[in-house]
């Protein structure tokens, strides 16, 4: 019995780590670019009563063993780099990515993060910056007359000047692309660092060769979160955190029997 209560108790922890999980998807459903965590678990360790295929006789042998679980635990909550829903903005400097890649943002550090998220502004040097003022990069600059700005699906951003007939280069978007983007380390912000588990980035221009997505201007890439998968989960989580509960309870009836024997 005390293995009941100690494995449910376990339970418990990681039914709540996961309805955290879901509340943080939730609190995000309307955040630009976001990717939802779907929560992993693994049982624990189990203690070993009679070995499976440990030996029963001279030649025969046990053939399932008994062995007593100690309960689970959250193991992880992996990133789902699954695509958002696309919504017109008509902003000439919204972007989004069709398939896989990431926008490079030159921190106020000085490093490199990346985002999903391509809601960008000018700032008042004309420096092409996110929400939070860090650079895209490579860095793009439009003049303060720049009209007609226009971000070809290759990542080419030009646009044209009072008086001219040419369309003027500004530069061009580049992406990064990971070989496992569910390793990346999530800073807040809409960013992600690259760790040893998602690899170094591949970098080249959208469209390309590297498996790297094309970009669509006026549009923005919506949350990856569904409501309704997310209230599912809330329930199950629920009703698991419930049954953990209700064998806390039960085990304590049992010790209360076992204490009431001599009675």
């Amino acid at each position: 019995m005390i293995r009941a209560l100690f494995s449910a108790a376990s339970g418990m922890s990681a039914q709540q780590l996961n309805v955290d999980n879901i509340a943080h998807n939730l609190s995000n459903a309307n955040t630009t670019g976001f990717k939802m965590r779907r929560a992993q678990f693994q049982d624990l360790l189990y203690q070993s009563m009679i070995q499976p295929g440990a030996a029963a006789g001279a030649q025969t042998t046990v053939p399932s063993g008994l062995q007593i679980g100690l309960g689970s635990r959250a193991s992880s909550n992996e990133i789902v780099f699954s695509q958002g829903n696309f919504s017109a903005t008509n902003n000439p400097m919204d972007m989004v990515i069709q398939g896989r890649g990431f926008f490079q943002v030159r921190r106020p550090s000085g490093d490199l993060a990346y985002t999903r998220a391509g809601s960008f502004h000018v700032d008042r040097d004309g420096n092409v910056v996110t929400s939070e003022g860090d650079a895209l990069e490579p860095q793009i600059t439009l003049p303060s007359d720049a009209q007609s700005i226009s971000i070809a699906p290759d990542g080419t951003v030009s646009f044209n000047q009072p008086g001219q007939t040419a369309a003027q280069l500004a530069g061009q978007v580049q992406l990064a692309n990971f070989q496992n983007p569910a390793g990346l380390n999530s800073i807040g912000k809409n960013l992600f660092t690259p760790t040893d588990a998602s690899g170094e980035p591949t970098v080249g221009n959208p469209g390309g060769q590297e498996g790297i997505g094309s970009i669509l201007q006026g549009y923005l890439e919506q949350s990856n979160v569904s409501v309704v998968d997310e209230f599912i989960n809330l329930i199950v989580s629920q009703r698991a955190y419930e049954a953990n509960s209700r064998v806390v309870k039960a085990a304590d009836e049992m010790y209360q029997q076992a204490n009431n024997v001599t009675r």
